[in-house]
């Protein structure tokens, strides 16, 4: 699936080309799994046996799931009507959205994948490798997974997501055989919180160790970058979003585009504003407060001034644009146009950081190759 959401270590994937963060070869059970900035999901161990809550699965949500996960020669115990039962360590899973792909490359795991709804979306050169030898099968569009072609897989588990309380999908799946378990890295507040959720992942194939290795890099990258920025003392004005039907689409300011902004030592200009979703805005309230500011990150599917300018002759008035200080996201495109950043984003918020301090402060990490952004030309 694709979300919206507003990059190096010179380490590689085992055959990936895009950049990884270190991959110890431990794979031993951990007596438990420590979290610093994930608060979207809870484990417990009892032996080799773990609980695992997702708190909250979709916005709003007043009841959180919980899964059992028990190795495949254990019994499995006596657990509440409720609690899904899932067989580990995993020999085949079925993910829904690319920004679980990440997860399975960072953790070793790439060969477990078995079916994706629109491969063509995948981004990762590991993956695809996969996809075009035939190993992944093309379930079909995400909301209307084949059911048929699903149950034929067999495979251990679906790692699925959802926006709503509506689970009737889900539960068809489960009524066929195939266990189900959610996965809500979306809700997650902070950028590093939503990089941790590759603990998660980690817990169905027994791979806590390298998870916990995987994000430390992950987080010492990021905060590193931040470090850099933390005494600046001026800040770039930014602008973000772009007009859909009538109306202006754009970060609230608790969101998590806002805080990697905020972080990078940027002035984003509803960073004073309290939501954490999207606001929707006139053209004329967005034209009044930030026609002039800086630069502006994040346009959409838009790749070139010209064609910017051609979807609505207005936007030519901002400053960014008569300056050519406008930058997509989505430089990176995988071998079928997929979003490299809307695939890796979630799980490498120190590429995006390092970025958008290059972009808003080029003295302080002159070192850096842009990875996801790029200027519209």
């Amino acid at each position: 699936m694709y979300r919206v959401i507003i990059f190096a270590l010179v380490l590689v994937v085992a055959g990936c080309n895009r950049p990884a963060a270190d991959q110890p070869t431990a794979v031993s059970l951990p007596s438990q799994t420590l979290l610093k900035y994930a608060r979207g999901f809870t484990v417990a161990y009892n032996g080799n046996i773990k609980t695992v809550t997702v708190l909250t699965p979709f916005q709003g949500a007043s009841k959180g799931f919980t899964y059992l996960l028990v190795p495949t020669d254990e019994e499995v115990p006596t657990h509440a009507p409720d609690v899904k039962v899932i067989r580990t360590p995993l020999s085949s899973i079925v993910c829904t959205s690319t920004s679980h792909i990440p997860l399975l490359d960072y953790l070793g795991e790439t060969d477990k994948l078995v079916g994706f709804p629109s491969t063509d979306y995948i981004s990762s050169e590991k993956m695809r490798r996969r996809v075009d030898a035939g190993q992944v099968k093309d379930l079909g569009v995400d909301n209307s997974i084949n059911l048929e072609q699903l149950v034929m897989l067999k495979p251990g588990m679906l790692m699925g997501y959802t926006q709503s309380s509506d689970y009737g999908q889900f539960k068809k799946m489960e009524d066929l055989g195939v266990p189900v378990v959610i996965n809500a890295e979306y809700l997650e507040k902070h950028p590093l919180g939503r990089a941790e959720w590759i603990k998660f992942m980690a817990l169905f194939f027994n791979q806590e160790k390298r998870a916990d290795s995987v994000f430390q890099v992950i987080e010492k990258s990021y905060l590193d970058a931040k470090a850099v920025v933390d005494t600046v003392r001026t800040r770039p004005t930014v602008l973000s979003g772009v007009v859909y039907g009538d109306a202006w689409f754009l970060p609230g300011g608790q969101n998590y585009a806002a805080r990697i902004l905020n972080d990078a030592g940027c002035q984003y200009l509803w960073a004073a504003d309290s939501s954490t979703g999207a606001l929707k805005l006139s053209f004329e309230h967005v034209y009044e407060k930030a026609h002039d500011a800086d630069f502006w990150i994040g346009v959409g599917s838009y790749n070139t001034l010209p064609s910017l300018r051609a979807a609505d002759h207005r936007y030519a008035q901002f400053k960014p644009v008569t300056t050519h200080q406008v930058y997509t996201y989505d430089a990176r495109k995988g071998a079928r146009g997929g979003s490299e950043f809307l695939e890796l984003g979630y799980l490498r918020p120190d590429l995006i950081l390092r970025d958008l301090v290059r972009i808003a402060h080029p003295t302080l990490l002159p070192d850096h190759t842009l990875y996801f952004y790029a200027p519209l030309q």
